[in-house]
């Protein structure tokens, strides 16, 4: 029996690097040898025991690598091909797939999420990959396995939200956070036709980093209050679309209080606890605003190339 390395969720504050059997290839299941991957916040909320998943789950949900083994009933791949897989891996059969919804695979919230949460996960030297002729996708050989790393989900998750946004050509967007979901949302934001971005952070480096992918005005929490301040440059109209890319209290109730009447909160953060809807920002209910959650689509819809 063949086995391999992986990193092992034990319980709340322990995960593990040990030793568990390579898995077997199943009817329309491929194997991937994981050569790069990346750890999420979920990870950490997993780690913190915030997000409930099984001991002894190997975590991850980021892979990059190369077949190894096909399944049965899988064509159009070859041993040795490099691939990305999504994070979300829907069996693009049952209802919730077919009505669109591929991420809620199952009729269950967040059911295409299996990776680290109901299977084992790709932080382990082999991944098996169910539904594998709907969830791999090629790596051009002019890409590095780093280049294509945000793919499977950083990228998604932070386009998606853009998307789930409806952000139109002429709107005003504010987004507070811009780790790598956040930038990729300022992306997405820019290529949707936003107007004027507006983003929020306390690390200098990535405001810098926001600016090169299309924002125009940088805050920076740490020396002024960015309501206040998003208020003030919007004359007091609030956004069109403000974008939530962390998790926290703090900053969903930043995108309440700075988004006009009518206007969407497109919502990304992975929320532990209790989380609040303040009577004045939500306006007691009547402002039209819409408030939208958005996990990263599980189809490999983003043309990669050179």
């Amino acid at each position: 029996m063949r086995t391999m390395k992986a990193a092992v969720f034990i319980e709340p504050g322990k995960i593990i690097l040990d030793e568990k059997p390579v898995p077997k290839v199943g009817l329309g299941e491929a194997l991937i040898r994981v050569t790069t991957t990346t750890i999420c916040g979920t990870d950490v909320h997993i780690l913190k025991g915030e997000y409930p998943v099984a001991s002894g789950r190997i975590v991850g949900h980021e892979p990059v690598g190369v077949i190894d083994e096909l399944g049965p009933g899988v064509t159009g791949y070859t041993v040795g091909q490099r691939v990305i897989v999504g994070a979300i891996t829907p069996c693009g059969q049952c209802h919730t797939c077919l009505d669109g919804h591929h991420s809620q695979c199952g009729c269950k919230a967040a059911g295409g999420w299996r990776f680290g949460n109901t299977i084992d996960g790709c932080q382990a030297e082999y991944v098996l990959v169910p539904n594998a002729m709907a969830n791999l996708e090629p790596i051009p050989d002019g890409l590095t396995d780093e280049q294509v790393l945000m793919c499977p989900d950083i990228m998604s998750t932070g386009f998606g939200g853009a998307e789930s946004g409806n952000i139109r050509i002429g709107d005003t967007v504010a987004i507070f956070a811009q780790g790598p979901i956040g930038l990729c949302a300022t992306a997405g934001a820019k290529l949707k036709g936003a107007t004027r971005i507006i983003v929020v952070d306390g690390i200098p480096e990535r405001l810098a980093m926001a600016k090169r992918l299309g924002a125009d005005l940088t805050i920076d929490f740490n020396k002024t209050d960015p309501v206040e301040e998003i208020m003030r440059v919007t004359n007091g109209k609030g956004v069109d679309v403000a974008i939530e890319a962390l998790g926290t209290q703090r900053t969903f109730e930043s995108c309440l209080r700075v988004l006009k009447p009518g206007g969407v909160l497109s919502s990304l953060g992975v929320y532990s606890g209790k989380l609040t809807l303040p009577v004045d920002a939500f306006a007691a209910g009547l402002g039209d605003h819409k408030i939208i959650t958005t996990l990263c689509d599980g189809v490999l819809k983003v043309a990669i190339t050179p």
